[in-house]
Order: C-alpha cells, then structure tokens, then sequence
C-alpha cells in the first residue's frame, strides 16, 4: 500500500490496490469512478496515476457493500474456470468472440448469461480489459511466462520511438497480444503478429477487434520455422520471445537468409528471435527486443554481438531493473536496434548507448540518472568477449578513480609506515646454531603433555611451553628441512622439529619477536595487495581520461 506522510488524509492507494480490496478488476474501479458521483475524489498522484484516500475508499467501499459480495467480475471468472479448466485462453477467445458480435462464439449458457449481464453495466472494452487484466494477474501470481507482464510493456513502450499513424508495427511472438497492443494504443494503422499457440492468437485478434482496432492482423504459427508475414517490413518491431528454447528449428534453418549476422546456436534460440524480427526492420525501422541478462554476454552468441556493434544497428541496452519479468526476480535486458537508411548510408555510428536501472525498483521511474548511463564507444565493446552488460561498462565510466586513488595511496603509505615499527629489536646471538645443542623433540613434548594438536598447528598445553615460541622456532629452516617429506611437504607438525632448551621467561622474549614477524610477513603481503590495486587504478585512471600525471 503506497503511503503519504505529509498528506492530511493519511494513507493513499492506488487504483490497482482498490481493487485488490474490492476483489474486481482496475477495469471495475475505473467504471465506479464514472458511475457513481460519490466515489472518493483523487487526494494525489498525477492525471494518468491518481491517488486515493484510502479512509475515504474503505467507507465508500462500506457504503456501498462493494467487496462484501462476491462480484459480478469474479462469478463470471469462477464459472469461466469451471468451464474451461486450464484452457482458460480459450474461454477468453471465446468471450471476446462474443463481444465482438461473432456467430462462432461458444460459450456455455452459464457464463453467456454473466457476460450479458455484466454488458448492461460495463462495455465490450472495458469487459474485455477486464478479462485480460485479471488473467495477466493470474499468470503473474503463477509464476508464468505465458504473457508479458505488464512491467515490462510499461518498459518497452517507454523506450518505443514516436511512430506516424502510418506505421507498421510488428510482433512475432504476440502472445495474448498485450505488448503489441498496447505499444500501438490504435493510433497505428497496420499492426501485424503471429503466435505459435492458436488460442492466444484468436484471441489477440478478436480482443483487437472489440478495442476497435481495424488495422490489427494476428495469425497463428511458429514465425521462425513458418514466417506468415515474409514480405512485412515494419517501422517498429517489439518481441518478448521464448526464454531458453533450444529447439527452435536450427537444423532446417542453417541456410535461412534471416541470418545476415551470423547463423544461431542451438543454445541461442533469442538471437534467433532477434535476427527475424531485424529481418522484418524497413530502412531506419526499430526493434525492441525483451531478452535475458546472459544473451549480453554468452561465449556461443560472441560473433552476432560483434556484428551487432560493427555494423552500428545496436543502438542502446537497457538492463531493466529486477522484478520486471513475471515468473523471477532475475534482471533482463532491453535491446534496441536500428536498420541503417540506406547501404552504405552516410550515417557514422560511433557508440552504444548503455542504461542500468538494475538498483531502480520495478514499478520506480524509467528515466535514467546520468551516473546509469554511459556511450560507450564501439571499439571497447568488440575485445574477446563483446560484452555488453551494461554494469560493466558503467562500473568504469563512473568510477571515481580519484578519490579511489587518494585512498589507496593513503592506506598504503600508513601500512608501510606501520610495518617499519612491526620489525622486532634483533642482536647478535649468543649461541650461534643452538638448534644443534640443548634441544627437545616435538614428538618428547607432545609425549610429555606439553604440546597438542587440536587445531592445523601445534601449540602449547602447559604454563611451561610458549605457543609462540614453539610455532616460531617449528618455521625455521632448519625445522623446515626437518618436516619435508621426501614428495617436498611440508608438514609444521612434523614431530621430528626440535625446540631449544629454554626457561618460560625467555621463551616468551622470543615468543613476542615470532609474533611481531608474522605480523610483519601478514603486513608485507597486505602492503602487496594494496600495490597491486593502487597500480591498478592508476593505470586504468590514466587511460580512462579521470587520472593525470602531474607536471
């Protein structure tokens, strides 16, 4: 439930969360919006969006037993679903068959008679939108692929180019219809599709026909193995195609001349997908092609993205944010290409516009902020990967290797500075090669109770017996050689090692200089991850343009 801190009127909801509350469709609160004069006036939110008090909902809701019922909405589901079963498309087709006025129309007495009667409330349009509404839903609480979810459409039709009424617009995995539709919105004059599932063409097409959309034609089909519209050239082609299918038909299509950029993988099926629907670009038409995350940067799809980019058609790649797919919470992309006017044309396409809205929220704005887009030129997309994720290429472009540089070099300065004051207070020795005199065994001491191994290291059991000390003494050379085996392991528990002879006072003397070495060592190699990262900003700072030397 959205909220408004600051308003008088306390919470706010949408029109989508009124109707959770009532149990109807968006539809049916739009229709109570016009109907009754009394419905709540918006309290915020935008002409498009509006913002309702939900106090004032809840009392008009109360007033008026609205959701206290079963609705006329939710019996005419219910009894399409006994009806129909899991072929509720076709209960849909069915009703839209219906609304439309055709004679092929057939539907059970029970759900003809509820659609009648919800005919004298509400039209065939919002009947219908209603009808879609509520199956889109449905298959968004599956967990299902079977449409486009609206998220996504909300995507594609931000990023869609502004199109003359005179344009051709082109899907050829329409579904149900809901993307070409509404990227169209009837302001469109010839509108094409196909589908491969019979009943979800017939009714896109009827749903087509009852919105009042003459120029709308959507047949039924496999497009890549049985293209029905090969002679379409569109000015817009938008696709949201099968994730993940393998077969798509690669053996009998290896010689098909939709492969200008190069002949699919198996494993590849959308840049199969992608390569019809640029099959079907007149000269400067668009696609808008809904693919997932992997595409951009798959090993086998390598040299169809770096024709993608040589060629200049691909123009911009959206990673839309998590969520915005139906059925997972995983990213997916947007691609958005365009055919050149002409062979040859004039026209110099230098970079590739990158946008990241992977840390937006799936219903939060579509607009970029400058640090989530980045045009990055076309020579730094074609290396040995063509990667064309764009948080990798953003992670570069807005990278502050200044302040990163400064902090590194600080950090490295004052590690060295610390490791110079690590280094023990050492003097000549006394008893030179002690190790070859007065010395105990480890094996005697761990017999004796003094040592154990109860972790990957020795270590002392007794007041008589410093950790430090034995640990430090078992890492010298001469212990080393000791504890080899003959394959060249090393083993620190090897009870060959021999300790000298010393009192606890002493040992806890060397102890403290061990100790101070393996902080040094622990230091020293800190100090060489900081290197290798310090150099690694600076060069890559340097040559990004954001780091230079100073005179």
């Amino acid at each position: 439930m959205k909220t408004d801190d600051a308003s008088p009127v306390g919470p706010l909801v949408t029109g989508s969360e009124i109707a959770r509350l009532a149990g109807v469709t968006r539809a049916a609160v739009s229709n109570w919006r016009r109907r009754y004069d009394d419905f709540p006036a918006q309290a915020g939110g935008a002409a498009n969006s509006p913002l309702y008090a939900l106090a004032e909902v809840q009392a008009w809701l109360d007033r008026q037993r609205k959701g206290q019922e079963v609705s006329p909405e939710v019996e005419l589901w219910q009894a399409m679903r006994a009806a129909f079963g899991e072929q509720m498309v076709a209960g849909l087709a069915e009703v839209a068959a219906m609304l439309a006025g055709a004679r092929t129309a057939r539907l059970p007495d029970g759900v003809a008679t509820r659609v009648e009667a919800l005919l004298e409330r509400e039209g065939p349009v919002d009947l219908v939108n209603g009808l879609t509404e509520r199956f889109m839903d449905s298959a968004r609480r599956a967990g299902s692929d079977q449409v486009t979810s609206e998220r996504v459409v909300r995507a594609v039709c931000h990023f869609a180019p502004e199109l003359p009424p005179d344009a051709t617009v082109f899907d050829p995995a329409c579904g149900i219809g809901v993307l070409l539709l509404s990227v169209t919105q009837g302001a469109v004059s010839r509108c094409h599709g196909q589908e491969i599932d019979a009943d979800s063409a017939r009714f896109a097409q009827l749903r087509a026909d009852v919105l009042g959309q003459p120029g709308v034609r959507i047949v039924s089909g496999d497009s890549l193995r049985g293209d029905a519209w090969p002679d379409v050239r569109a000015d817009l082609v938008v696709c949201d195609p099968p994730a993940g299918v393998t077969e798509w038909g690669r053996d009998e299509l290896l010689l098909d001349s939709r492969w200008e950029l190069g002949t699919p993988s198996k494993a590849e099926g959308e840049l199969a997908w992608l390569q019809h629907a640029y099959a079907h670009t007149d000269r400067g038409g668009q696609v808008l092609m809904v693919m997932p995350a992997s595409v951009a940067y798959r090993k086998a799809g390598r040299r169809i993205r770096a024709e993608l980019v040589r060629r200049g058609i691909l123009r911009q790649l959206v990673a839309l944010p998590p969520g915005t797919a139906t059925s997972h919470a995983l990213s997916v992309h947007l691609w958005c290409l365009r055919r050149p006017e002409s062979t040859g044309s004039a026209e110099e396409i230098r970079t590739v516009r990158m946008i990241d809205l992977t840390d937006n929220s799936p219903e939060g704005s579509l607009e970029p902020r400058p640090d989530q887009v980045v045009d990055v030129p076309l020579i730094e997309l074609l290396d040995d990967t063509v990667d064309l994720t764009p948080a990798s290429h953003l992670r570069t472009r807005h990278r502050d290797f200044p302040g990163e540089y400064a902090a590194l070099r600080k950090e490295l300065d004052d590690e060295v500075r610390r490791l110079a004051a690590l280094l023990p207070g050492l003097k000549p020795g006394v008893r030179p090669g002690s190790l070859d005199g007065a010395t105990t065994s480890v094996a005697d001491l761990a017999r004796a109770g003094l040592v154990t191994y109860d972790g990957p290291e020795p270590v002392s059991a007794s007041e008589q017996l410093d950790t430090d000390y034995l640990q430090g003494f078992l890492l010298s050379s001469v212990n080393a050689r000791r504890s080899t085996s003959a394959s060249g392991t090393y083993r620190m528990d090897g009870k060959g090692s021999r300790i000298p002879r010393m009192d606890i006072a002493d040992q806890r003397r060397y102890g403290a200089a061990f100790r101070a070495l393996s902080a040094f060592e622990e230091g020293m190699r800190k100090v060489g991850d900081l290197s290798r990262q310090l150099s690694e900003v600076a060069r890559d700072g340097l040559a990004a343009g954001a780091l230079m030397p100073e005179e």
